[in-house]
């Protein structure tokens, strides 16, 4: 199983104070180095955390795979056809959210994701749906013509009891073997970290695991070098 660093709070750090430090592009250079497999990044329309001139710095030095989560607007689609990620991630996006709040609902809207799917298709740009874990949503990202869908881990790591837990993910467990019979990748993501990666981890169908919060939050204890090497361990294992 692969494991891809988000960066973008290392971004929103440095947004809080202003200026350059600490640098997101430095810190995907050293989680590749550490351990990660791959760098994400999410290009907000309101630029919250992380910036053109990261995406742009990133496309250039990410040695590994750089994915770039983005919503269905035509100015982030502009950027992506121009920077040409190794994968481009769907997202919903809300400018009142604190992070992504759920999956995206691809069987509403169908149409409107096939067509981002076909246009980013033609640019050679592989794509992956974040989505719930819900039988419907596979088939619409099938019928839509996904690459990969990313399974949506938010309410298995919020679950507040052993029970809840393991429903959650025999949840996740089931979609992502549904989503490989049907001929998708499967990824998976949102509030893994250090105490439930393992869980998630240990499922056969899902691929690669996204992180981002829980290693940065990490790094402020121990490095980040240290940080991306303890995930790596536990999603490997």
């Amino acid at each position: 199983m692969r494991f891809c660093l988000n960066v973008d709070h290392v971004a929103t750090i440095r947004e809080a104070r202003g200026g350059n430090e600490p640098d997101p592009v430095t810190a995907a250079l050293l989680a590749e180095l550490y351990g990660a497999d791959g760098i994400v990044c999410h290009l907000r329309e309101d630029r919250r955390h992380i910036n053109d001139r990261d995406l742009r710095l990133l496309r250039e030095s990410v040695q590994t795979k750089l994915d770039m989560e983005m919503a269905i607007i035509d100015e982030i689609m502009g950027i992506c056809v121009e920077t040409l990620p190794d994968l481009a991630t769907l997202v919903p996006e809300r400018r009142q959210e604190v992070t992504t709040e759920g999956g995206l609902d691809v069987a509403g809207n169908l149409s409107r994701v096939m067509k981002a799917v076909t246009e980013l298709h033609a640019y050679e740009i592989e794509v992956s749906l974040f989505v719930d874990p819900e039988h419907e949503q596979v088939e619409a990202a099938v019928e839509a013509g996904a690459d990969i869908i990313e399974i949506h881990t938010g309410d298995y790591a919020n679950a507040l009891t052993y029970e809840d837990l393991e429903r959650e993910r025999k949840r996740v467990a089931e979609i992502a073997a549904y989503a490989k019979s049907k001929g998708l990748g499967v990824n998976a993501g949102h509030g893994l970290n250090y105490l439930n990666v393992e869980g998630i981890a240990s499922i056969p169908e899902i691929d690669e695991l996204s992180i981002g919060h829980a290693v940065i939050s990490r790094a402020v204890f121990v490095g980040l070098p240290e940080a991306v090497r303890e995930m790596a361990r536990l999603v490997k294992k």
